[in-house]
């Protein structure tokens, strides 16, 4: 189930995500909006620059044409107040009639935090007096009398970041919070996806958030069943009817070749006919050789077939088969060279004795019934990271297209479709289910005397 912690993960870090890109917008758009309502310097800069640029002359105090005429672009009135005698010593042409030309200090030091006639003022500091501007109504806003205290301001970065952290948690916790059906719908969802490749039975509680998802669920579970149920009883039936037919063929079989040999062994019958019963005998050992082959990889695709696995050594093993077919071998047409190094006496594999000389035993006879001429085989063993069993021949081999079949071409045993590419000979067949039944493989090519070659791949004995 670690699809779930990763769901889970998932689902944080796109809150995460979610609440950064949040601040980092509403921050941004709070620059940019706290900027943009931003005069130039503000007005207390303003005011100060003012101050600064009142000249005395002759004819009595100036301000610069250049600073007059800005402050009339912004409809701000201007007054210069004298430190001695809080009189006006000079004020702009758009000076209002109801701000007055002479202050007292309390009448000074209210405007300086608050307005004159509802108009926001800001003051600066000259050389001979007191630059006051007076902004438009509603222009700006001014505190008068609220104050802070100085740890309050001071601890400000540190109350933010934790309010800012308790909102974080807070919101976390309502969205977990949320999503926690979510989540435990999820989880058998999950599991239920993960049973049906598996073959295992699926039935989820069709609730919660996700119920549909789980009706489709369990509607695929049984379906799946239902085929695997089906196709269980077809490879029984097919099993159990070439079992059947295996066994009741040996009856008959045993008295033709019974009864052939007998005829076989007639001296008074003519050489010719003595020829044709021992032909007779020859095709019945063959028949029962194929149908004994037909039932065991009957056996071997159903896994029907025990495997008694044991320690072998894979070089006595092929060793012995070879002697066995060497001494069958009177006429002598088909002699077998050992061609396994003498320093390799032992090579270790896991596996079922009988199954393995079975599988050389095919290779052997596979080569004999493809060269009716006669020909010589090869036998080998090699051993390394795995244990490979050669059987080679010098005789007619195959072409590449037979060879690309062999490999890829599937058996009329194990597919019921493409009947027209079907390959036919249950020896390799069984050769190779041998071979995968024991976790190896088979290699199917040409060999290194001009003939046919197989090799068997079989991992060895730790």
């Amino acid at each position: 189930m670690k699809s779930i912690p990763k769901l889970i993960r998932r689902f944080v870090l796109i809150l995460l995500l979610s609440i950064f890109l949040f601040l980092v917008l509403n921050i941004g758009f709070l620059v940019f909006y706290t900027v943009g309502h931003s005069s130039n310097g503000g007005p207390w800069t303003t005011a100060q620059e003012a101050a600064e640029a009142m000249t005395a002359t002759e004819e009595g105090y100036t301000l610069p044409e250049k600073m007059q005429t800005e402050l009339e672009s912004k409809n701000i009135w201007a007054v210069y107040i004298d430190n001695g005698t809080l009189k006006a010593l000079w004020h702009s042409d758009n000076l209002p009639d109801t701000v007055p030309l002479q202050y007292t200090a309390s009448e000074i030091t209210s405007l300086t935090r608050g307005y004159i006639n509802d108009c926001p003022t800001f003051t600066g500091t000259g050389e001979e007096g007191l630059m006051i501007l007076g902004y438009p109504q509603k222009s700006f806003w001014k505190h008068m009398y609220p104050s802070w205290d100085y740890q309050m301001i001071e601890s400000a970065p540190r109350t933010v970041l934790l309010v800012l952290g308790g909102n974080i948690l807070l919101v976390m916790l309502i969205y977990l919070g949320a999503n926690s059906g979510l989540l435990r719908s999820v989880r058998p969802i999950v599991d239920g996806i993960r049973r049906l490749p598996e073959g295992e039975p699926v039935r989820l509680k069709e609730k919660g958030i996700l119920s549909e998802l789980a009706f489709h669920l369990n509607k695929a579970s049984e379906v799946l069943q239902s085929q695997k149920y089906q196709l269980m009883k077809k490879d029984a039936a097919r099993a159990n009817w070439i079992a059947g037919v295996s066994h009741d063929i040996r009856t008959p079989l045993s008295m033709v070749m019974g009864y052939a040999g007998q005829i076989e062994n007639l001296t008074y019958l003519r050489e010719e006919d003595r020829k044709k019963a021992s032909a007779i005998v020859r095709q019945s050992r063959r028949m029962k050789g194929l149908i004994n082959d037909l039932n065991l990889a009957s056996k071997m695709e159903y896994n029907m077939q025990p495997l008694v696995r044991e320690d072998i050594n894979a070089v006595a093993l092929a060793r012995q088969v070879a002697v066995d077919f060497i001494n069958m071998d009177v006429e002598g047409r088909y002699p077998i060279e050992w061609e396994t190094e003498d320093a390799l006496t032992v090579c270790r594999i896991y596996a079922d004795k009988e199954l393995m000389k079975r599988a050389i035993s095919n290779l052997i006879q596979n080569s004999m019934n493809h060269n009716e001429d006669g020909c010589t085989i090869y036998v080998s063993v090699a051993a390394g990271g795995y244990c490979v069993i050669s059987v080679e021949d010098d005789g007619t081999g195959a072409s590449d297209e037979q060879i690309e079949k062999l490999n890829h071409a599937p058996h009329y045993m194990v597919c019921d479709t493409n009947t027209t590419e079907q390959r036919h000979g249950l020896g390799l067949l069984i050769v190779k289910q041998i071979a995968e039944s024991h976790g190896g493989c088979v290699e199917i090519g040409r060999g290194g005397h001009g003939g046919f070659g197989v090799k068997i791949v079989l991992p060895v004995k730790d």
